[in-house]
């Protein structure tokens, strides 16, 4: 294989083209500077493709409209008391301080987003979650898109990096890039922004730094092979949380389908396949991940009912799941015992022992407080799900300005990240996750990024 002489030249080349990337894009363009992404894929896509498409933010005037009173500060206290503080504290005050405005910069980019109402994702004190008409991730990509191509980025398809190429002081020159047909060439570089996704796509990384995982249903972009990981630390980029994730214990068995945990938190329960509760489901989809999969099987059934359905229809996931055929409905317990494949006596003696716990008339052997929802009535819905692996959360350690920091603190000298490849705020493990904060780390550390690698490309021209 022949190498190009170098024939493009970027303000801001940006490594992949999902959420954070666009946002970048976006964001370089704003401030003036030319932005190319390299996406290695056919079209972009990325993880963000894959979710819900919720962005967090607080103090918004959707809020506000409707009485609710949040703050930068609430919401960032919010992730940390999630995993007790086990993050920067400066990335986080960074993102929930600019969150409010990164939603105003979005819409004003037509990206139609709403305040989602109705219920609470576990960790967040308000409702603070915005979305597209059909809260998926697929349409807040495809507006992404829309919006990145008007404001005049570039986007170079089934371009994959193979390298960064720096100088010894950490100064990247060029990035080499592989196409289809096996061709290398080089596209110059005055900053360069790593918008690639995590590593979820690689079982060799994911059972070295998350072994509870291994062998787990991955449902994340198969693009995620952490190739950034190898890139950055050989110019001397540090790391930290590299065993953080997000899992998520709703996976639809056998249909690739997210079953939000809106049924849980809103008073639905998860039972294993000798009809019994294992946990208490109300922390957190991401930590349950794993107590899933120590049921047999890998599996359990969630379990909600009529009213969490009402709850459940405005999201375009759960109807995707109805029409798949990955939930069951039933008129009463012997019904749905039947289609779940349980002893009908041992699932009415479950729902009873929830009927109780609800009512606050016997504790909960794992702590839940069910109150104030209702217990769980006729007609009923489940679903049997898995414990999956989503994306994970660790990276390179990054600054408040989206920098690659170095060991001793020292920002690398034109290398910015973002999304799965910079180090998240979900602190050190899986419990510490909470709904959106993947999204607000691509949209937000892609947005500062692209706004300070802008400023730092033309400040050299």
């Amino acid at each position: 294989m022949q190498d190009v002489s170098t024939d493009i030249v970027a303000d801001v080349v940006i490594v992949g083209g999902g959420g954070c990337g666009l946002a970048a894009a976006l964001a370089a363009c704003d401030a003036g500077a030319s932005a190319l992404i390299l996406e290695r894929d056919a079209s972009p896509r990325g993880t963000t493709a894959m979710s819900t498409g919720l962005i967090p933010a607080a103090g918004t005037p959707e809020q506000r409209d409707v009485g609710i009173v949040d703050t930068a500060d609430q919401f960032a206290a919010d992730i940390m008391a999630k995993h007790g503080g086990q993050t920067d504290p400066a990335t986080v005050n960074a993102l929930t301080a600019a969150s409010a405005e990164m939603i105003r910069w979005l819409q004003s980019h037509r990206i139609p987003l709403s305040l989602v109402t109705g219920f609470l994702y576990p960790g967040h004190s308000v409702p603070r979650m915005m979305g597209t008409p059909n809260r998926t991730g697929e349409e807040l990509m495809a507006s992404l898109s829309a919006a990145a191509s008007r404001a005049g980025a570039d986007i170079l398809p089934r371009a994959c990096v193979t390298r960064l190429e720096a100088l010894p002081s950490g100064r990247i020159e060029t990035v080499l890039i592989a196409r289809p047909d096996g061709t290398l060439e080089r596209i110059a570089a005055r900053t360069v922004i790593l918008a690639c996704g995590g590593f979820a796509g690689n079982p060799a990384l994911i059972a070295d730094y998350i072994p509870e995982m291994a062998g787990a249903t991955v449902h994340s972009h198969p693009g995620n092979k952490g190739d950034w990981l190898q890139w950055a630390t050989q110019l001397g980029a540090a790391t930290a949380d590299i065993g953080s994730y997000q899992g998520h214990a709703g996976l639809a068995a056998g249909h690739a389908i997210p079953i939000l945990w809106p049924t849980i938190t809103e008073g639905g329960i998860q039972l294993n396949s000798l009809g019994v509760r294992f946990a208490d489901e109300s922390r957190g989809y991401s930590e349950q991940a794993a107590q899933v999969n120590a049921q047999p099987g890998k599996v359990a059934w969630s379990v909600w009912d009529a009213r969490i359905h009402a709850v459940m229809v405005q999201f375009d996931d759960y109807a995707q799941a109805l029409s798949a055929g990955a939930v069951a409905i039933a008129p009463d317990i012997g019904s749905l015992a039947a289609r779940m494949g349980l002893p009908a006596s041992q699932l009415e003696q479950t729902l009873a022992e929830v009927a109780q716990i609800t009512a606050r008339q016997a504790p909960c052997p794992f702590g839940r407080v069910f109150a104030p929802r209702r217990p769980l009535a006729p007609p009923y819905y489940a679903a049997r799900v898995t414990g999956a692996l989503f994306h994970t959360q660790g990276g390179l350690v990054v600054d408040a300005s989206a920098r690659v920091l170095r060991p001793d603190g020292s920002p690398l000298p034109n290398l910015y990240a973002g999304g799965g490849a910079a180090r998240g705020i979900s602190g050190p493990g899986a419990a510490g996750y909470i709904a959106g904060n993947g999204l607000l780390t691509a949209i937000g550390l892609g947005r500062i990024a692209g706004f300070m690698a802008a400023a730092q490309a033309l400040a050299q021209e």
